[in-house]
């Protein structure tokens, strides 16, 4: 049968690679759940085992039913209906039932709600593989962050009226965020706009009795006809930056219509709604002031770990149709795939994918520590003076590991997205342009995905300031601590060349100001990626997994013969670290130029705005 957890074999290798005994503990808080949960692991080895019966399920689901609706679904779309609801694709509704009876709509929520208190980092996996299948589905499947949200700061009340309804997939949610004239600039959320026919302008306002209501519209919004919409609105009409608003909860009702749909290029099975709140009764989260300072921040991170994953399905289903169309479609007497451009851009392909899944996956095991050490100090803190010093650091130590990683992986993982599904129709060549292959439709899911959860700019400016903390130097640091086999010693030294590299860069930046910084972020942060990538990879090529991985022979590329998984990660590392060796030296010198002319030359450059 097929499977698209099974059939991946760097997914079973990283399974199996990563230390996913210390995140059960974690998760399971050592295990304490298990008196009070039948369903609760009693130890590691039961944990891990839950976790490869989860993700079997959701790959043979994924590959059987769900990606061969994906053509249907895309052509199909969302109809908003005269009442103001939505009609999903019949495809989209039977796939969240079918996932809802396979209990995975409540992957990382604790066991007390019925959820499956699983890792982040086996949910990233997750999403991977439902992506690959049709990525609009992961729109409505990877929302889970909004009941994730209200069990983090949630009053107990709201979380026991609403998170068992999520587990069980009885509802669907949304983060509301967006309007008209606030985009990336969430700190200029007002509720904005107002209701045309009645001239009422939009407001957050309370009730004698304290109650909350909201009146206002919001653009963009990703299943905008989810049951559950987590709003972030004005609630100090006097304060006029992020301090002045707060998240509620608002139910799905009379008082919320879709005013319209989106028309879009891509993720057609994914509602994307403009809404507006006629006085919606709220409830606020949490305290006053905190939604975007906190709250939205918390649930931004995660979902921009679920676009990366997102990115890393839509890639590695548009490599797929490349690398088959290119072994078996001939020219000039041969199958192309042995035409050496055509060979050196599927290699290419590959390795990104696998360097992306690398970062993304080290991402999230940072985070699922970072989350274990804040409920340690939460709910468990160690009476010992010097336990708790020594558990504090390492919380703020991966706390910065985590906020530099996630708006990396977010960066990385969609531009590489774009590119491999941008080179997988160029293998087909004309027949990729045409409806007749999927990689014309992954090219089109690909592309929101540098966009949406914040653009890579946005993502570069918050992960350069995490490289030039000396956060990235740090996390670069603890890497060269570590055990490597022999066999990528060189490897490693070209690693640390390139390390000595990025710091005299950020030196130089740093002595520049912050103007120049923003300018040259996207190289700085380009030099960290490629190293800490180079770590991950020289790291798995040490590993100590005895697994064989099937490989192409390459006199005849259509005999499959195996090689030992080691083998061939040693080889992918060489490839990856050495073609950026040269690149990490290049970049080092562009930024220490000093060419400021972005700056000093851009209107002679750029002339006049077009008038027309």
């Amino acid at each position: 049968m097929a499977n698209f957890y099974r059939d991946n074999d760097d997914i079973q290798f990283l399974f199996r690679h990563i230390d996913l005994g210390r995140l059960a503990a974690v998760c399971e808080e050592n295990f304490k759940f298990t008196s009070q949960f039948d369903y609760a692991p009693a130890d590691t080895g039961e944990a891990v085992q839950n976790y490869d019966i989860v993700l079997d399920s959701l790959g043979q689901l994924s590959a059987e039913f769900i990606a061969p609706r994906a053509e249907e679904v895309d052509r199909q779309g969302n109809i908003l209906n005269e009442d103001g609801s939505v009609t999903r694709p019949k495809a989209i509704q039977e796939a969240l039932e079918k996932l809802a009876q396979a209990e995975v709509m409540g992957f990382t929520l604790p066991h007390r709600f019925g959820g499956l208190n699983f890792p982040n980092l086996v949910y990233s996996m997750a999403i991977e593989i439902i992506s690959r299948a049709d990525a609009a589905l992961m729109n409505i499947f990877g929302l889970q962050g909004i009941a994730e949200t209200i069990n983090a700061f949630a009053s107990e009340g709201i979380k026991q009226k609403y998170l068992s309804d999520f587990v069980a997939g009885k509802v669907t949610g949304a983060m509301v965020l967006t309007e008209p004239d606030a985009g990336s600039d969430l700190q200029a959320v007002r509720t904005s706009g107002h209701d045309a026919e009645k001239e009422r302008p939009a407001r957050v306002y309370q009730d004698a009795e304290g109650n909350w209501f909201l009146r206002g519209v919001k653009r963009f919004i990703t299943n905008g006809c989810g049951d559950i919409l987590l709003v972030l609105a004005r609630s100090e009409p006097d304060v006029s930056d992020g301090r002045g608003l707060s998240l509620f909860l608002v139910e799905r009702g009379p008082w919320v219509k879709v005013r319209r749909l989106e028309e879009k290029l891509g993720i057609h099975g994914s509602p994307t709604c403009e809404l507006f709140f006629d006085d919606a009764p709220a409830q606020l989260i949490g305290e006053r002031q905190r939604g975007l300072i906190t709250y939205v921040m918390a649930l931004m991170n995660g979902a921009r770990i679920g676009i990366a994953a997102q990115s890393m399905g839509i890639a590695e289903a548009a490599f797929r149709v490349a690398r088959d169309y290119a072994a078996s479609r001939k020219q000039f007497g041969v199958a192309i795939e042995k035409l050496p451009a055509v060979r050196d851009m599927l290699l290419d392909m590959k390795t990104s994918i696998e360097a992306g899944r690398a970062l993304l996956y080290e991402t999230s095991r940072v985070v699922d520590i970072e989350v274990g050490y804040l409920k340690k100090l939460e709910f468990d803190p160690p009476e010992d003076k010097t336990v708790l010093k020594e558990l504090k650091n390492n919380s703020r130590i991966y706390k910065r590991y985590a906020s530099m990683l996630t708006p990396m992986s977010k960066y990385l993982c969609s531009e590489m997205c774009n590119r491999v599904a941008y080179d997988s129709m160029q293998v087909l060549g004309g027949s990729g342009y045409m409806r007749d292959y999927d990689c014309e439709r992954h090219m089109r899911d690909a592309r929101i995905t540098t966009i949406y959860e914040g653009t890579s700019q946005l993502q570069i400016v918050a992960a350069v300031r995490g490289v030039c903390s000396g956060t990235a130097e740090k996390l670069l640091d603890e890497h060269t601590q570590q055990n490597y086999d022999e066999a990528v010693k060189d490897l490693l030294e070209k690693l640390a060349e390139g390390t000595a590299q990025l710091k005299e860069a950020v030196t130089f930046v740093k002595t520049e100001g912050n103007e120049y910084m923003d300018l040259y972020g996207r190289v700085i942060v380009d030099m960290a990626i490629d190293l800490v990538i180079g770590y991950l990879l020289c790291d798995q090529a040490s590993t100590r997994v005895q697994m064989d991985v099937q490989v192409a022979d390459n006199g005849s590329p259509d005999k499959i013969n195996t090689i030992p998984v080691k083998k061939r990660k040693v080889m992918l590392a060489r490839r990856y670290i050495t073609k950026n060796a040269p690149k990490i030296a290049s970049l080092a010198e562009l930024i220490c130029a000093g060419d400021r002319s972005t700056f000093t030359d851009y209107g002679s450059l750029i002339g006049p705005v077009p008038v027309e």
